[in-house]
């Protein structure tokens, strides 16, 4: 369990952890960066509840939400070319900022696999029973629950055998899933430009994509469902130590998954506002039901295409989610800073197989749990990520800068895309998290309306989660991770790295 009071840190970037390398290439890790996300159960649960707040300028919400995402994949990209080490978060934050910052950055990251595994097993399992026209079983918990769990323990196990195997599968989950919902959005574009769509469906105009005109409050309020909605891209860059190319691939898998996301929720955001009216589509708040009946009206006797992207959303999700939360605690524990065990490699699959399990098993007990309390108790569970989501991604667009701080007069592209849009970012996502913090402080804004030491229970959920962290990490410090606390951090990137990554500096550098 322990670890020498000599481990004082990472290991040098590119050293290998046992993981198996060359498994994933870049198209593998863009399907599992657009998978991560559950694009398609994501649009359908959150439209409804941005259309509330922002109307027909729910597609503007989503533009603006993509651009801090956009700069914090940026901020991982060029981390990635630092330091291609599969704790991400974890590492580059213990670099450039510290211990401290480092080790919670990685319990984040740790901690949102637990509270929504089980969520997004739940939502596949659920509309696996409606697509074979069992809707009784898919209206009985008890069914839905074991289902949900036999799905995580599969996708654990699938997980454990082989990052290959798991790209293989993400491939396919991913074609089925955007391809489906291409279909959707151009057949319902079709039937807008022909006139063959609800009475009180929405004009189409530009104006749509236009933010000008929305109040802070509505915009702030729909930014934290568009965190969400883009949260999980960053997956592709955890499996920066299996892929062909380590330095450059899944850095720029990551960006890539994040425009294409954008694409993907402005045309199914475009085709569900023209296809029907806000009344009946705000009816959906948070439901991703919405699909079913979208698919019925648009797609008429292929409705269950829609529903198949659905379940595979869920699928996909529940597996990508698994991967950087164990690919996390390995770097951890490699560093010294997380119990020896999990830095435990599959001598044979390459991965690692007891933090999978671990990540696996914790997910089910968190979802059970939350299951026997109430399903909204879930709901509850996913509003807590964004607070989580928020935190772990601004410490990497604060530590991106920090890192590379030395080279940001290297050129106009260096200060721009490594240093200021970083901190843009970074300082956004702070914002929303605070707005979250408020929002959240209200129990009659969480789905139970519970009120939890005076608090919602989503509030209480993330602030149970840094607590619990911040408890972990003193004991880790007091105990086998002495080592790994006396890091400095305040790294910078060295000028070879910076030179292949940024060129040669300007005059007088």
């Amino acid at each position: 369990m322990g670890t020498t009071d000599e481990q004082v840190g990472p290991p040098a970037s590119g050293e290998s952890k046992g993981l198996k390398a060359g498994a994933v290439g870049f198209w593998d890790g863009v399907a599992i960066g657009v998978d991560s996300t559950a694009p398609a159960y994501t649009i359908a649960a959150v439209l409804g509840s941005i259309a509330i707040i922002a109307g027909t300028k729910a597609p503007a919400v989503l533009i603006v939400s993509f651009i801090p995402m956009l700069f914090i994949a940026g901020a991982f990209y060029y981390m990635n070319r630092a330091d291609q080490d599969c704790g991400t978060t974890f590492s580059w934050v213990t670099r450039a900022m510290g211990p401290w910052l480092g080790w919670i950055g990685g319990w984040a990251i740790f901690s949102t696999g637990v509270l929504v595994i089980g969520a997004q097993a739940d939502v596949a399992a659920k509309y696996l029973f409606v697509l074979v026209g069992l809707d009784d079983l898919a209206e009985n918990r008890v069914v839905v629950v074991l289902t949900a769990c036999l799905m995580v323990i599969g996708l654990t196990w699938m997980t454990v055998r082989g990052t290959e195997m798991s790209a293989r599968f993400q491939r396919v989950l991913v074609a089925l899933q955007v391809g489906a919902l291409v279909v959707f959005i151009v057949v319902a574009v079709g039937q807008m430009v022909t006139g063959s769509v609800d009475a009180g469906a929405n004009d189409f105009s530009l104006d749509w994509f236009n933010p000008v005109g929305l109040s802070a409050s509505a915009l702030v309020s729909g930014m934290l469902l568009g965190v969400f909605a883009y949260w999980g891209w960053e997956s592709a860059v955890n499996l920066n130590e299996e892929s062909e190319d380590a330095v450059e691939a899944p850095g720029r898998a990551g960006v890539v998954s994040t425009i294409i996301l954008l694409f993907v929720y402005l045309g199914s955001a475009v085709a569900v506002l023209g296809t029907i009216s806000l009344g009946t589509l705000e009816e959906y708040d948070d439901d991703e039901a919405l699909f079913g009946v979208l698919g019925d009206m648009v797609l008429g006797p292929f409705g269950w295409i829609l529903v198949l992207a659905i379940i595979t959303s869920g699928l996909a999700s529940t597996q990508t989610t698994i991967l950087p939360a164990s690919r996390g605690s390995l770097s951890m524990a490699v560093a010294g800073a997380f119990p020896q065990r999990f830095r435990e490699v599959h001598p044979e699959y390459g991965t690692p197989a007891f933090g999978t399990w671990v990540i696996g098993i914790a997910a089910i007990v968190w979802y059970v749990g939350g299951s026997l309390i109430s399903q909204n108790f879930l709901f509850d569970s996913l509003s807590a990520l964004s607070i989580v989501v928020a935190f772990y991604y601004a410490l990497t667009g604060v530590a991106c800068a920090i890192y590379w701080r030395r080279e940001l007069r290297r050129s106009v592209r260096a200060f721009l895309l490594v240093g200021l849009a970083p901190v843009i970012g970074a300082v956004v996502l702070f914002v929303l998290m605070v707005a979250a913090v408020r929002e959240y402080a209200d129990p009659a804004e969480s789905y139970t309306e519970a009120s939890i030491l005076g608090m919602g229970a989503p509030l209480a959920m993330a602030v149970l989660i840094f607590v619990l962290g911040l408890v972990l990490m003193v004991g880790a410090r007091l105990s086998y991770a002495k080592g790994y606390f006396r890091r400095r951090g305040w790294e910078n990137v060295s000028d070879e790295v910076a030179r292949a990554a940024l060129g040669p500096a300007g005059p007088g550098q």
